[in-house]
């Protein structure tokens, strides 16, 4: 299991940190939810970082993102544990997620490009992707490896997650749009809604955490 911390809400926000290290990765990522959209990313993989910047600027979370992976074996290890490393701690973040808003969708349009994302943080993870690419690579990175970014981060937040190409051509705007649409919906699910009084969303009592790689993290 990585090691990780969490700090509670407060004046330094809701943040956690993980750092993990196997023969396939060596990843070291922080999280604040309540920042402002700072970034410091370094994957090996401009497209890949270029689409977490979005992320993060667009969510307005803070997230530090450094991975040296084996990439010259291929990049499906470096893209998955990234995408499960940035789950983890904005799981560990969230606690046991009092107040949050839960929810969230956003249109997101990108020139020709209109995309969808609608999002659940309930601790079921589950994915419906409902787009396509007619390139085989964007820069260095393989296309088939967007939707597998987007399964393992909500697997490891535990987010029911639907992404849909309403429609569009380009291929850089249209997988540009899906990562705006998905930290906007994410901003909105993220914030604590004051009308909520620290309630957890829902009528359980309990939101539970997502499936994570090698076991569960509990915030």
């Amino acid at each position: 299991m990585p090691n990780s911390s969490t700090d509670r809400p407060g004046s330094s926000g809701r943040i956690a940190r993980i750092a993990r290290k196997t023969h396939e990765t060596d990843i070291a990522v922080e999280v604040n939810l309540d920042g402002t959209g700072a970034y410091d990313v370094a994957t090996g993989i401009g497209f890949l970082d270029h689409m977490i910047e979005q992320f993060s600027r667009h969510s307005l979370i803070d997230i530090t993102c450094h991975i040296t992976g084996d990439l010259h074996v291929d990049q499906h290890h470096t893209t998955e544990d990234c995408a499960i490393a940035i789950g983890q701690c904005i799981v560990a973040a969230l606690g046991d997620k009092a107040g949050i808003g839960r929810y969230g969708m956003a249109y997101s349009p990108m020139d020709e490009v209109l995309a969808r994302v609608a999002l659940d943080i309930s601790g079921r993870p589950w994915l419906v992707w409902n787009a396509a690419f007619t390139q085989e690579r964007l820069g260095e990175m393989d296309t088939e490896l967007f939707q597998h970014w987007f399964h393992s981060i909500a697997q490891a937040v535990g987010i029911t997650l639907h992404i849909e190409l309403l429609y569009g051509e380009n291929n850089h705007h249209i997988i540009e749009g899906i990562f705006k649409g998905f930290a906007r919906a994410m901003r909105q699910a993220v914030e604590i809604d004051p009308r909520k009084g620290g309630a957890i969303p829902s009528t359980k009592g309990l939101l539970g955490t997502g499936s994570l790689k090698g076991g569960s993290l509990n915030g």
